[in-house]
């Protein structure tokens, strides 16, 4: 399963930067999950949010698919593969000061 894992994680990355990879074969369900999840994720006021725990057992419930723990860690080392690239380029902090206008839009 280490083996799937790495090259699911390869055609993740290599998707992100702009590639064709495929997934293999034997991979398909748990790149299915992982898109079907990652298409829920939530984000916070400092960008994407990791899948929660909770969202990939509510996931497995609702699919009726039986995840096992190997199949979970496969699932999350995609979505912190994701959430390396996801995260690259965003500011930290923002880059002019915050004004009284902009203020009243972000609370209004």
């Amino acid at each position: 399963m280490e083996r799937l894992q790495e090259q699911l994680v390869a055609v993740l990355e290599d998707r992100m930067a702009g590639g064709r990879a495929q997934v293999p074969e034997a991979g398909l369900p748990l790149w299915n999950a992982f898109t079907e999840l990652a298409a829920a994720r939530t984000y916070g006021f400092s960008g994407p949010n990791p899948i929660a725990w909770a969202e990939i057992e509510a996931w497995a419930r609702l699919m009726r698919w039986p995840l096992e723990p190997r199949h979970v860690r496969v699932i999350r080392a995609l979505d912190q593969a994701w959430m390396a690239h996801g995260g690259k380029g965003a500011p930290t902090r923002p880059t002019r000061p915050l004004t009284p206008e902009a203020f009243d839009a972000a609370v209004a």
